[in-house]
């Protein structure tokens, strides 16, 4: 091989070396050591930190133990990454987020190694705090429900990496029968939380409001400064976003995507292998290798054929559908598919969860959005309080064409493609809400 076919071969693999290790810090922001993508990473810090810093304004932190790219959300109010039920797959409701960070709380003072018995104790003396009885959370650890919490939530952190099971298992405290024990990783535990300033410098009472002031950055006061911010927040949301919508952009975010739309998706393109999706209303980063989503469309299984059914359904419908409308047809689909989909969705009633989970992952897509008394995030003057959900334009991919019959040798007429390829959320480990 000559010298220059050398040189070439040994820049392809740097760089591809490089979207790997971005790709891998794109799936799961916090890395522990041990792992070849972590290798990687650490291997090509300081160009991996250059380009974040300077396209998303995101740090990362490199050490022999942990990396961290910390990210921040690109909406800080999207609900559409809970963190999930290792087992399960469920949401963690109200309760469960409070008894994450009692219990982070609890690790942060305890030492090298706790007991899980232990660690309930300690969160439930904390949980006993007036401030969280005034807002109607109850942690007593009575009854088997509060167990499953607890042992959610450790399983969360064992995931993490923020535990490590040294003896025992969960199961056994499920069963009030025995116990476990974990090593601490305090590496692991300090590079969570990823704020621009401490959660007790807040002083902002609402919820929203407090999300805002803890990830605000200084107002730019140059052309300069204010170029960098809204380079920042589009690249934050070409990453994030399934699909980047204009109309949901401001006038200057909107006037600087027209302008530096080319640099924007090029940059992205180079460092990750995504590929943009441009249409009049938008934008989509489409990845081809289709490994940096956590969730799929379409899927298999019951619900992911319902949430195709849906998406067929409401392809090329203008206004707003009610949600009965569609727990209607999907109790009628539940008939004609009895033979492919589970047992109990033919249950009487079954037809109220399997939409409402169709329609959590549409709208977690970009494909629909909620209005009249749903999440109240669609929301417009005039609109029926009756919850609803109203179409966006990506989902006129799943529109379905009217059949057409050839005869031999005829060929088939020029027309519109119909798709029912991936709708590809770029929403890593770490964008699934869980290691922001």
């Amino acid at each position: 091989m000559s010298r220059d076919g050398l040189g070439d071969a040994l820049a392809a693999q740097r760089t591809g070396e490089v979207r790997r290790a971005a790709r891998a810090l794109l799936r799961r922001p916090l890395l522990r050591a041990g792992s070849e993508e972590f290798r990687l990473v650490r291997q090509h810090a300081a160009e991996l930190r250059t380009w974040f810093e300077r396209n998303t304004g995101w740090s990362l932190l490199v050490d022999a133990e942990v990396a961290r790219l910390r990210r921040v959300p690109s909406v800080a109010t999207d609900p559409t990454h809970p963190a999930r039920d290792q087992r399960t797959g469920l949401p963690f409701s109200r309760r469960r987020y409070v008894l994450l960070c009692l219990c982070l709380a609890v690790l942060d003072r305890a030492e090298q190694q706790i007991a899980l018995g232990r660690l309930a104790e300690q969160a439930v003396l904390a949980a006993a705090d007036p401030a969280l009885a005034e807002a109607g959370v109850e942690f007593t650890l009575v009854g088997r429900e509060q167990r499953t919490d607890l042992v959610a939530v450790v399983r969360l952190l064992l995931d993490w990496g923020v535990l490590a099971r040294v003896a025992g298992d969960e199961d056994s405290f499920l069963k009030a029968a025995g116990d476990a024990l974990y090593d601490v990783n305090r590496r692991v535990l300090a590079g969570l939380l990823v704020t621009r300033r401490g959660p007790s410098t807040v002083r902002a009472d609402g919820f929203e409001e407090r999300l805002a002031e803890l990830n605000a950055d200084a107002l730019p006061d140059s052309d300069e400064l204010r170029n960098r911010a809204l380079r920042h927040t589009l690249t934050r949301r070409l990453l994030d976003d399934p699909v980047l919508y204009l109309d949901g952009l401001s006038p200057a975010e909107a006037a600087y995507l027209t302008s530096q739309r080319g640099a924007l998706t090029r940059r992205i393109t180079e460092l990750t292998g995504l590929v943009p999706e441009a249409r009049a209303e938008g934008i989509a980063m489409v990845d081809p290798d289709d490994d940096l989503t956590d969730l799929r469309m379409p899927e298999s299984g019951t619900n992911g054929h319902v949430a195709l059914l849906i998406a067929e359904y409401l392809a090329g419908k203008g206004g707003t559908v009610p949600l009965t409308e569609l727990q209607g047809q999907v109790a009628g689909w539940a008939l004609d598919h009895a033979g492919f989909w589970r047992r109990s969705a033919t249950v009487p009633g079954s037809e109220t969860e399997l939409a409402e989970q169709a329609v959590e992952r549409l709208v977690a897509l970009g494909l629909l959005e909620r209005t009249g008394g749903g999440d109240g995030s669609g929301d417009r003057a005039g609109e029926s309080a009756v919850p609803a959900v109203r179409p966006l334009p990506a989902l006129d991919r799943y529109r379905v064409g009217e059949a057409v019959l050839l005869e031999p040798g005829q060929k088939a007429p020029r027309t519109r493609k119909s798709t029912t390829r991936k709708s590809t959320a770029k929403r890593t480990q770490g964008r699934k809400g869980r290691t922001r």
